[in-house]
């Protein structure tokens, strides 16, 4: 009688044998994936594969499921493993969508769910028949273009950006990405006139936009990407360097930021200003208690107005 652990070694063995079929780079050709692979496939070690469903799921639950049905428990702390390292290459393959039901879901979202292709689960439930080669040839030889479709997509979905009159960035969608938007199209000209955009942060890049040139006159580089606000401007006849958060979840300039802020310019020889901008009244309301005295507040439902938050007027050019 085949015991459960003989069950799973063989289930292993086939999922990386899946995997090397589609052309998975070796990196990926190990257990985390395969079990990623199980999890997507709802396959537990005595499912036959012709049975493979394709539910939505997220990273979590797909950690969960392992466990449960494979026996193998993965910290909490490697669940950014899981999709950085296995994930992410089976959706630049085509083997995973993500998001399918809703592309224009922010990157860093809690509610991101990952599905099996439906081109993939056609082949992987053929697998060891001779249809499998068939449907896989056909798949390996459409998948560029299987590709730029689901990217054109998710494209199709990005918050575009205004830098100026002839220059567009594209940043990954939700509300955070369109709060940025309204910070450059909406708070620098009202309050910061001539102000000259530096770096522009992204949930799903290293950053949307970054100008080298300005910054490194100004004796600054890019830090590591948690570390950076969300924008930042420079306004040359102030000498004003403008750290600004985009805060729709979390993230205001509070006394802790306000001093990480402090340090990681320490360098640089212009007066900083400090802004956190909210959404709405009622996402201000929820930090206010938060914000860090000598900062500014700006709501973008109220574009014409500026909180400087110690009782005095703003210092800006809105006089």
């Amino acid at each position: 009688m085949i015991t459960i652990q003989q069950q799973i070694s063989k289930k292993l063995e086939e999922a990386i044998d899946i995997l090397t079929k589609f052309g998975m780079p070796k990196a990926q050709l190990n257990e985390r994936t395969a079990y990623c692979l199980f999890a997507l496939l709802n396959i537990s070690p005595e499912k036959e594969w012709k049975n493979a469903e394709n539910p939505l799921i997220g990273i979590t639950p797909m950690m969960d499921f392992t466990k449960i049905n494979y026996q193998k428990e993965y910290a909490p702390n490697t669940r950014e493993t899981f999709r950085r390292f296995s994930i992410h290459q089976l959706v630049q393959a085509g083997i995973v969508l993500y998001n399918p039901d809703d592309p224009s879901r922010p990157v860093n979202s809690p509610k991101a769910v990952y599905q099996i292709s439906p081109a993939s689960l056609e082949i992987i439930k053929c697998y060891r028949t001779k249809t499998f080669d068939t449907l896989l040839k056909t798949f390996m030889k459409n998948q560029d273009s299987l590709t730029q479709q689901y990217a054109h997509k998710r494209k199709m979905n990005m918050v575009s950006v205004k830098i100026n009159e002839n220059h567009l960035i594209q940043i990954s969608p939700g509300k955070h990405s369109e709060l940025i938007r309204e910070i450059i199209e909406n708070l620098a000209p009202r309050f910061l006139p001539n102000s000259t955009l530096v770096y522009v942060g992204d949930t799903g890049e290293k950053w949307g936009y970054y100008d080298q040139e300005i910054a490194g006159s100004l004796l600054f580089n890019v830090q590591e990407h948690g570390k950076m606000p969300d924008v930042i401007l420079y306004v040359e006849n102030k000498n004003w360097l403008v750290l600004i958060e985009s805060v729709t979840s979390h993230g205001p300039v509070d006394s802790k930021r306000f001093i990480e802020l402090k340090e990681l310019f320490s360098s640089v020889n212009s007066y900083p200003v400090f802004i956190s901008a909210f959404p709405d009244k009622k996402t201000f309301i929820k930090f206010a208690h938060n914000i860090a005295w000598e900062t500014e507040v700006w709501i973008a439902e109220n574009p014409d107005h500026m909180i400087h938050f110690n009782g005095d007027k703003f210092l800006g050019p809105y006089k």
